[in-house]
């Protein structure tokens, strides 16, 4: 923290102001967020800017719990992403005194300890559960999505998804398997639906297959599997265990058939999005299959990706015959993003990374 000492009336008066640590800077257990530090200051500076507060109580230097989460969780481009633009992002360390340890005093919350994140309004109303013991990508994106709920603000779809695909995959993801004509519209058309997480298209046998990881949550088995009946996704099945087997055999009789082999990936997944710019644009597997049934069926995918990722169509638009890397499939998308973003900082000269 940074503070200005004025002389007013013959009274010494210490001024706090916010400073920002940049995320090339920034000790590892503060991630690639760009934190504000000073809690005084940064709260009025989010009331000016209307903004709901994302408050990090971290640990630096710190344990490999502390390290994780930071390269982990506030890593991850769209939690930082969301922190940066949605939120007023604000770091108080654990473990020094001076005016961290007088607001961390304040919160009561215990020195020397893992992360904890709370978010809050600039008043310091609450507008999530505290979230402690839970160093997930679900739980903080979870965090986030609750607190914007709360405090009245539209939940942007990108980042709706990222809790939801979070959750889903904390709590335990089924799986199904479909026969049709054609698994690159069938992905295309499974991609879709409410509560499939993961989509991926390949072969058993010599029948081409989509393979759906969902939230049985969300939707069931039986719910997806009339769907895809719907789609005419579903020519034949294979089930993954009994319980799918008494469900399919009611809709598809004979052709429900337990999966006794590997499913042999196709070569090409994705295949609406692989034929575009996207194919460059790292993504969550539930934003790639959202994506890629929205250019499946002619509709504009824009909207399940954030201001960020849209960025990036544009630059690689401008610049279509630089060395862009192919992210299709990826599912570390940490990576992929940096990876991505050398790229066009190199063809144009400007960070993606900030606002």
């Amino acid at each position: 923290m940074r503070a200005l000492l004025r002389m007013t009336l013959g009274v010494l008066v210490v001024v706090v102001s916010v400073q920002t640590v940049r995320a090339a800077d920034a000790p590892r257990e503060l991630g690639d967020i760009q934190w504000h530090r000073g809690f005084d200051a940064s709260a009025a500076e989010a009331a000016k800017q209307n903004r709901p507060m994302l408050v990090l109580f971290q640990e630096v230097p710190g344990c490999s719990t502390c390290v994780n989460y930071g390269q982990g969780p506030l890593s991850h481009p769209l939690i930082v992403e969301a922190a940066e633009t949605l939120f007023h992002p604000v770091a108080v360390f654990n473990n020094i005194d001076g005016a961290d340890k007088t607001t961390l005093a304040s919160f009561k919350e215990p020195s020397w300890n893992n992360p904890v994140v709370r978010v809050m309004t600039p008043d310091r109303k609450p507008l999530a559960p505290r979230l402690a013991n839970d160093y997930s990508l679900a739980g903080l994106a979870g965090a986030m999505v609750a607190a914007l709920d709360a405090s009245d603000t539209t939940v942007p779809t990108w980042l709706q998804l990222l809790a939801d695909e979070g959750t889903a995959r904390r709590r335990g993801l089924e799986q199904a398997t479909f026969v049709m004509h054609c698994f690159w519209e069938g992905e295309g058309s499974l991609g879709g639906l409410n509560g499939a997480i993961t989509t991926k298209p390949g072969f058993v046998g010599g029948a081409e297959v989509v393979h759906v990881q969902f939230d049985p949550k969300v939707i069931s088995y039986e719910k997806l599997l009339g769907e895809a009946r719907k789609m005419k996704c579903a020519s034949k099945v294979f089930t993954h265990n009994k319980a799918q087997q008494t469900a399919a055999a009611k809709v598809v009789g004979e052709q429900a058939t337990p999966l006794k082999s590997s499913i042999r990936p196709d070569k090409t997944p994705k295949y609406y999005l692989a034929n575009t710019v996207y194919e460059h644009i790292p993504m969550t597997e539930t934003q790639a299959a959202r994506v890629n049934s929205a250019i499946g069926s002619k509709r504009n995918p824009d909207g399940f990706l954030s201001p960020r990722q849209i960025a990036l169509i544009e630059t690689v638009r401008k610049h279509p015959s630089a060395s862009w890397p192919t992210v299709v499939g990826t599912t570390d998308i940490t990576r992929a993003w940096k990876e991505v973003s050398a790229v066009a900082v190199r063809v144009s000269g400007q960070s993606l990374s900030r606002k």
